[in-house]
């Protein structure tokens, strides 16, 4: 058995970014000396969650890659020797944004980017206003924990983006997050989306027999309240570990990364698949 500890921070954000960030490098110190290997960290951790309103001053929050965030990031990676996924606003150039995920290598160097490529355009998520979808593609990040296919939020209920990870070698999929209920939603739909949520992505695990680590953020940010719920499942979409609704967490769940291998000899879906068959995926809707 390959095991591999992972460890992650679901936490409450302020408005305070210092605070924030100086809360999230305190988290990652204590992963690390409790024997975390890889530290997954949730959607665009340093700030509040800033896409409810469309606002040209919260750009003023992004920032390039490399910059301020990887260095300060590859750094605790570095001391720590752990591989750490940030996430991150990026300004690419003037005038042009994105949502992405940064991976650390424990030595601290940048071993790769993805972009968010499906971008939001709901009430209190207004994220096409900042980042433009990323160009980056669905490419796993090879590291020294493993081929990471990190994704981010959004991406998390589409099939197609998991599949592609999944179909270009990774061996995990990983989506840090910022989701949570809306104020005008009944306690009985506030629960059916946050398990339709879950549930999907322990389909992403079955259909590709892969582990599959989600982090949330958590807490009450200006009204929108955040539903946590982290959670680590196995490659047959099995529950290994779930976070609570409503408190800040710091948990290492530990995970075998041979296991998906025997699954796939299982459950062969990947043998099985009518690739000859699939072209209309790539049309918007068959009339």
């Amino acid at each position: 058995m390959r095991q591999l500890k992972i460890g992650f921070l679901q936490q409450h954000n302020t408005a305070d970014v210092r605070n924030n960030i100086e809360r999230l490098a305190d988290g990652i110190a204590d992963l690390a000396h409790r024997g975390a290997e890889l530290i997954v960290l949730q959607e665009l951790h340093n700030s509040l969650y800033f896409c409810k309103t469309e606002d040209i001053d919260f750009f003023n929050l992004a920032e390039p890659i490399p910059g301020p965030s990887t260095e300060l990031f590859g750094s605790l990676a570095s001391r720590y020797g752990v591989v750490i996924v940030a996430s991150l606003f990026e300004r690419r150039a003037p005038g042009l944004y994105h949502n992405t995920a940064v991976v650390l290598e424990k030595d601290g160097t940048i071993a790769g980017t993805y972009r968010k490529m499906h971008i939001p355009d709901d009430p209190g998520y207004y994220e096409k206003f900042y980042f433009t979808p990323g160009d980056l593609g669905f490419r796993p990040i090879q590291t020294s924990a493993g081929l990471l296919g990190v994704m981010v939020c959004w991406d998390q209920w589409y099939p197609e983006a998991a599949r592609l990870m999944a179909l270009a070698g990774a061996e995990i999929l990983i989506y840090p997050t910022a989701i949570g209920y809306d104020s005008g939603d009944t306690s009985d739909e506030q629960q059916r989306q946050r398990g339709a949520w879950q549930t999907v992505m322990r389909g992403h695990a079955v259909a590709n027999g892969l582990p599959v680590v989600a982090v949330n953020r958590v807490g009450n940010e200006d009204g929108v309240v955040f539903w946590g719920t982290s959670f680590v499942c196995g490659p047959q979409g099995e529950i290994w570990y779930e976070a609570s609704a409503d408190d800040e967490e710091s948990i290492i769940v530990g995970i075998d990364m041979e296991r998906s291998e025997q699954v796939r000899r299982w459950w062969p879906f990947l043998r099985d698949r009518r690739i000859e068959e699939y072209g209309e995926l790539t049309r918007r809707f068959r009339d």
